[in-house]
């Protein structure tokens, strides 16, 4: 495995540069974009970066649709993008599942498809899959809380999650409990479902607030269920432990800056991944490359890391915070 037999010339062929997608016109692209509804400020914040990345390009047309979280509807609105033969397709579907039949239409009509986010039922529905990770989430938030806590003894974590019949829901709390398990002095003591609104945040935490008297910390799954949150915990006179949140809103990331109340920091569920997903839909249009990678072609699947934005970092990510 140390030496090679080859001639140099070929061996040194991985060195040779692939076509690489680069901000220089190229090949004009037409990319059909379908969401669902901006019904939150992270839907709304996927629908503004796909966008405004497009608009970034000469040679990019974007087709975007209206949005739906009616399944049968946004299938409809996808067959039509088809229909017009856009070169690419972004679709980040209200229901993986059912909108996995359509995803198969357009891979056989020709047309590749970037699933952005919630990944259909089959992996032949799909050219390459990009999206968050919600295991790190609650990985990355349980070792940020066990870190600022492994000094105290019988530290006790609260948690105030998503919808409990949604897998990402699942996921953040399995990621979450799997770092706990490295701090033994730590102990879960509750946990709330919300249902990712100010409303639902409101009063499922005061629901939490008032059932313990005393905790050091808390999770909370998600930045918009977070504002509610917070006013429960500011009606209730509480500062009495420390909370993460969990996306990247910017009303988070402006009150970890300001560092005057329990919120010091949140665990990104970045939407900047649909500004991602149009570079990746130009490069397969264009048959190209993507910088950094020897490859000729684009990943399958690329999973984006949960960082954890605090006061040391929260100017960095500033800039990318969603309302």
């Amino acid at each position: 495995a140390c030496t090679s037999n080859e001639p140099k010339e070929q061996a040194q062929d991985a060195d040779k540069a692939a076509p690489v997608a680069d901000d220089k016109p190229g090949k004009a692209v037409t990319i059909g974009f379908a969401g669902p509804q901006a019904d939150h400020g992270w839907l709304n914040a996927i629908n503004s970066n796909a966008k405004s990345r497009a608009k970034k390009y000469s040679d990019v047309t974007l087709e975007i649709t209206e949005g739906s979280n009616d399944t049968a509807q946004q299938i409809g609105q996808v067959q039509t993008l088809i229909n017009k033969k856009v070169d690419v397709l972004v679709i980040l579907p209200a229901d993986g599942k059912a909108l996995t039949r359509v995803g198969l239409q357009a891979m056989r009509a020709g047309i590749p498809v970037v699933n952005l986010d919630r990944v259909f039922a089959s992996p032949q529905a799909y050219r390459c899959w990009i999206g968050g990770d919600n295991y790190g989430m609650g990985l990355n938030a349980g070792h940020y809380i066990g870190e600022q806590l492994k000094g105290k003894k019988n530290a006790k974590v609260v948690e105030l999650a998503g919808l409990d019949n949604l897998e990402l829901t699942q996921q953040r709390t399995k990621g979450f409990d799997d770092a706990l398990k490295n701090y033994p002095n730590i102990r879960k003591v509750a946990r709330q479902a919300a249902d990712f609104t100010v409303e639902s945040g409101q009063a499922k935490m005061a629901q939490l607030l008032q059932a313990q008297s005393n905790f050091d910390a808390l999770w909370n799954h998600d930045d918009d269920q977070g504002v509610g949150a917070l006013r429960a915990i500011d009606q209730a006179g509480r500062d009495d432990f420390l909370m993460v949140g969990g996306a990247g809103a910017l009303s988070a990331f402006q009150a970890i800056k300001q560092d005057n109340g329990v919120l010091k920091a949140t665990v990104l569920y970045p939407p900047t991944m649909a500004a991602s997903a149009i570079d990746l839909a130009r490069a397969l249009g264009q048959s190209k490359g993507i910088g950094g990678l020897a490859e000729f072609e684009i990943p399958s699947s690329l999973t984006l890391y949960s960082a954890v934005v605090t006061k040391d970092n929260v100017d960095q990510y500033l800039p990318t915070g969603f309302i």
